[in-house]
């Protein structure tokens, strides 16, 4: 039959095109279905491993039971433990396989991270990081070579077509899908003798939804960079009886800028080409309430900046520097994208191009003194003035008595020009989802299986809560790609 396949993928990204790959291996006829009319640009970056051939090349060995023991506590044990250790076991072999089978035949590398220094305990890191890159340190956009090797693998892969809904039998096995066309609107029926699989993300660019599951993230985020999240997979698990994650989980990056007098509570940007993108936000720099005063150890997890930015007037804060802090930006010693050059997002002179877009667009305000700061940013001049002097002194004292931030990540704001600019959360991907089990088949209410139906990535629940662990850096593609490439594997052995 035409429309009859053994396992069908819904969402041809991270996880679904590694679980498409991972059927086919397996000889079984399969469906690729992405709703919108590409996905090759979605492949993350960064890859988390533990003892993957790359690492054990670079003589890196991440100690597991000190990982897992670490996310446990991290997650405050709100998970399933068991697929925590799902993840752990089969990391290494699907960086191995997507280092052997896709980067080296088509000139891509993993490049493991040597350093993950920390000093205090809210910094606890893990040497988990490969950046997926060419030999020139450069960026490698793969994506387009995982889809080639799906069809290589006999997938057939149709984008425009999205799933409107999972079908079922009389005994609720999942039997199929139905699926729209993204121009005409018609609905096409496929058969799924094995299986089908959710890997069709979050639902961060779903308004309603982020309202209604979510409802603090909606006011702490003032982007959303997932436009195509709309949480439509986890709706249709949850319409054949699946159970869902009852607590939020997502990634947040402290680094959306935005107009001065913004109200968080109602501004909500979706869009992937990241409007008021600002990188100097997941630096450790001052920053300070809409009263003009310091709040916290800017020193944390960059999740854990907006969470307590969360608890302030206005759900927003503004961060406060120097031109002469611009030359010193080594010393503050980020990890992950953060980092200062390759494979950070920019370099030093790359920043301070970004600090003259925002200027332009007047997100990041300049000024001579701190109290004409004070006025750009609408801040309290008195508070503020004194926020900084005291920061100042702190700083040339080599210990803040305050809030404990390490000496290595203090630099006064001693001397003009000045800049500012108020931030609010930048939404990268909600992560609690559907409820999987070890075999990664999607359970209701009772924790049974619900016949031939799969999650994975983003759409699937159990494995975060709460915060990201940024120290943990390529978690969550990682955990979409090797909980991809298990769904495809167990499907396929239907």
């Amino acid at each position: 039959m035409e429309n009859a396949y053994d396992v069908i993928v819904a969402g041809a990204s991270n996880s679904g095109a590694m679980a498409a790959c991972a059927a086919a291996e397996k000889g079984t006829k399969v469906l690729l279905i992405d709703k919108q009319g590409s996905s090759q640009f979605l492949f993350r970056s960064f890859f988390a491993a533990l003892n993957s051939n790359a690492q054990k090349r670079a003589g890196i060995k991440v100690d597991k039971a000190k990982l897992l023991n670490f996310l446990t506590l991290f997650f405050q044990d709100n998970v399933d433990e068991r697929l925590l250790w799902t993840w752990a076991n089969h990391a290494d072999e699907t960086a191995n396989w997507l280092e052997d089978q896709i980067l080296k035949p088509n000139g891509g590398v993993l490049r493991p991270q040597k350093d993950a220094h920390y000093e205090t305990i809210v910094n606890t890191a893990f040497n988990t990081e490969l950046a997926i890159a060419t030999p020139d340190n450069g960026w490698a956009h793969y994506g387009e070579w995982v889809l080639n090797k799906a069809q290589q693998l006999g997938v057939t892969l149709k984008y425009n077509t999205k799933m409107e809904e999972i079908l079922t039998n009389d005994q609720g096995k999942v039997i199929g899908v139905i699926t729209s066309d993204r121009a005409s609107g018609k609905k096409t029926q496929y058969q799924a003798t094995k299986g089908v699989i959710i890997c069709t993300g979050g639902y961060g660019g779903n308004v309603d939804l982020m309202k209604k599951w979510n409802p603090l993230g909606y006011k702490k985020n003032v982007y959303s960079d997932g436009p195509r999240d709309d949480g439509s997979g986890i709706l249709a698990g949850l319409k054949v009886g699946a159970a869902r994650d009852e607590e939020p989980a997502e990634i947040i990056f402290d680094r959306g800028a935005v107009p001065v007098g913004t109200k968080a509570e109602d501004f909500y940007k979706i869009d992937f080409k990241g409007p008021g993108y600002f990188w100097l936000g997941a630096y450790p720099l001052l920053k300070v309430n809409l009263n003009g005063e310091r709040f916290g150890n800017e020193s944390v997890p960059y999740q854990f900046d907006i969470n307590a930015m969360s608890k302030q007037p206005g759900y927003l804060e503004a961060q406060i520097w120097s031109e002469e802090t611009m030359d010193h930006l080594a010393q503050f010693d980020t990890q992950g994208c953060s980092r200062l050059g390759w494979p950070g997002i920019y370099n030093t002179e790359e920043n301070k191009a970004e600090i003259q877009r925002r200027l332009d667009d007047g997100m990041v305000q300049k000024a001579d003194t701190i109290e004409e700061l004070a006025e750009k940013l609408a801040l309290p001049k008195d508070k503020l003035v004194a926020t900084v002097k005291r920061y100042n002194q702190m700083c040339k004292q080599g210990v803040d008595t305050d809030f404990g931030k390490e000496k290595f990540r203090l630099y006064p704001v001693e001397h003009g020009p000045y800049y500012g600019v108020i931030m609010g959360g930048r939404l990268l991907a909600t992560l609690d989802g559907l409820r999987i089990n070890s075999n990664m088949e999607v359970i209701d209410k009772d924790g049974n299986p619900i016949p031939h139906l799969y999650a994975a990535g983003n759409a699937s629940g159990g494995f975060f809560w709460g915060s990201y662990p940024d120290r943990v850096p390529g978690l969550t593609c990682s955990h979409a790609q090797t909980f991809g490439r298990l769904a495809g594997q167990f499907a396929a052995e239907n």
